[in-house]
């Protein structure tokens, strides 16, 4: 009977509401029973050897795989089972047994140690039923929520194909309105390409004009100057007092330059002057008095046909300087004002004879105004404006075609995607979940993982999607995301989501196992399942 104490363990097992006495060594599961038959000789489970049943139990080690010694520590690679009747059965190494620590909570792992162990099987197990069954209860409220979710991830997907059918329509539809509205934008656009070249011709030969205008006008203010003695012709001697129109670069105007300059004559008129001279001095010519500062009214119409009886320039001189008396001066006064209304007249009969087509000039007198393209007229305008409209049309066009296509790509890649076997994940698509510890970490389902300081700062890249990694059967249990930004002298970052039945959808963890390669708990209702029943008190868990 003492062998027996040291060899055997009786253990009760309850069936159908009725013990049974099952007889095995010490240490052996009760599944496990009937491999130790002590009637027969024992075979080492790894098949090495066979040897007399006496011997399993016996303090030494014959087998190989220590299954001879089941409830002794005398095989380093040996296994002692604690039964834990009405807890959870378990596996301790061998090197455990009879150490002096409790470790199975019934004790009996310390049969011969002289240690006193106290059963704690009934208090963990009654804490485990708890816990099982409050898991059991998140399991099938999450399976409730879940099936909701199937249902609607369903009927959005069946949306979804029918918007992907109708963007798709809508696409074909809107390829042709941008190939229209081309074509009609390049026509518009020619017409105002030539609409704006005959404005920029007409300008231009305007400019042109008012050059001439102003050249004749210098020329006459010019002619006007040299002839001193107001006889209405350009002498030999009115012109040799000018050296900087010498012309061998001597520095001495001859009066044979002189006379080369006036054409060979010996005195010009102002149609000879305009026509020959004019030419050939207008580059050299330096006037005696400041032409920009003196407004000079020329006795000579632009075109040169008619001739007026005097030019008048007015100077700032001091009243010293000149003699002239009273009545000479508002003799000149009134001259000086018949000159301005002549003048004023010829302007505006000359606008009236100049119509160009390209809208009224500018009537800045400043050189910058004149440089100034006038503004279009309205003829031209017009087809300016339809042109601008025809490209904001087609840009628009264009925009919405793109947009459309970003859409029917996005709906094609979510409807791509795997999304779980009935689509339970389809809701966590687009959304976002964060967990905040030292960092902020932000979750994105099928798109990517970040991290960020609390304090501020630029995100880390751990991850982008990549797929599903669970085990075989379990395939949807772990996500995998790779690719992050690199870590100093190190990997790229990547990051695993492990998931589990909840409620809630919620980010619970985040760690660090490796370095660089983070490992994150997502509880979501997707995952939740039918529970198994909970144990019985009685039942081993």
């Amino acid at each position: 009977m003492v062998v027996c104490t040291v060899l055997c363990v009786f253990v009760v097992a309850f069936t159908a509401g009725s013990s049974v006495e099952v007889q095995r060594p010490r240490g052996v599961s009760l599944t496990n029973h009937h491999i130790y038959d002590g009637s027969k000789p024992f075979m080492c489970l790894d098949r090495s050897k066979t040897i007399s049943f006496d011997r399993v139990n016996d303090d030494y080690c014959d087998c190989g795989d220590g299954s001879d010694e089941p409830g002794t520590s005398a095989c380093p690679n040996g296994k002692f089972h604690c039964t834990n009747t009405g807890y959870r059965p378990t596996y301790l190494p061998a090197s455990r047994v009879n150490d002096g620590i409790c470790d199975c909570c019934d004790g009996t792992d310390e049969y011969n140690s002289g240690t006193i162990c106290e059963n704690t099987c009934k208090e963990l197990g009654k804490k485990e039923r708890e816990h099982l069954r409050k898991m059991a209860e998140v399991s099938r409220e999450g399976l409730r929520i879940k099936e909701q979710l199937v249902q609607e991830a369903k009927k959005s997907k069946e949306g979804k194909k029918k918007k992907l059918d109708e963007l798709q329509e809508l696409k074909t539809s809107l390829h042709m309105e941008v190939e229209l509205l081309k074509t009609t934008k390049e026509t518009a656009e020619t017409l105002e390409k030539e609409a704006k070249e005959k404005h920029m011709k007409a300008w231009e030969e305007l400019k042109e004009v008012k050059r001439k205008e102003k050249d004749n006008a210098r020329a006459a203010a010019v002619f006007a100057e040299l002839d001193k003695d107001a006889d209405d012709l350009v002498s030999l001697s009115e012109i040799i007092s000018h050296s900087e129109l010498d012309q061998d670069g001597d520095g001495i105007f001859s009066e044979t330059e002189a006379q080369a300059v006036l054409g060979g004559s010996s005195r010009v008129d102002f149609t000879a002057f305009q026509d020959v001279l004019w030419v050939n001095i207008r580059e050299k010519y330096k006037s005696e008095i400041i032409e920009d500062d003196l407004p000079i009214e020329s006795k000579h119409e632009v075109d040169g046909g008619v001739q007026s009886k005097e030019l008048k320039v007015e100077t700032s001189l001091e009243e010293d300087d000149h003699s002239y008396d009273k009545d000479d001066d508002d003799d000149e006064e009134d001259d000086r004002d018949d000159g301005d209304r002549d003048d004023e007249e010829e302007e505006e009969d000359y606008e009236d004879s100049v119509k160009a087509p390209v809208g009224k000039p500018g009537t800045s007198s400043s050189a910058k105004d004149e440089e100034q393209m006038p503004d279009y007229d309205e003829e031209t305008q017009a087809v300016v404006n339809d042109a601008e409209d025809a490209r904001d049309k087609f840009k628009m066009a264009e925009k919405n075609l793109g947009e459309t296509e970003a859409d029917i790509r996005n709906l094609e890649k979510e409807l791509s995607l795997d999304l779980g076997p009935n689509d339970e994940f389809a809701y966590m698509y687009g959304n976002c979940y964060e967990l905040t510890n030292e960092y902020i970490y932000r979750f994105c389902p099928f798109d990517r993982v970040t991290q960020k300081p609390k304090q501020g700062g630029i995100d880390t890249n751990l991850g982008t999607w990549d797929s599903w990694a669970g085990p075989e059967g379990n395939k949807y249990s772990l996500m995998k995301y790779e690719g992050g930004t690199s870590c100093w002298q190190g990997p790229n970052r990547s990051t695993k989501i492990k998931l589990v039945c909840g409620k809630e959808t919620m980010l619970t963890s985040c760690t660090e196992p490796s370095r660089c390669e983070y490992l994150m708990e997502l509880q979501t209702p997707a995952l939740c399942e039918e529970p198994d029943n909970v144990p019985a008190e009685h039942d081993e868990l």
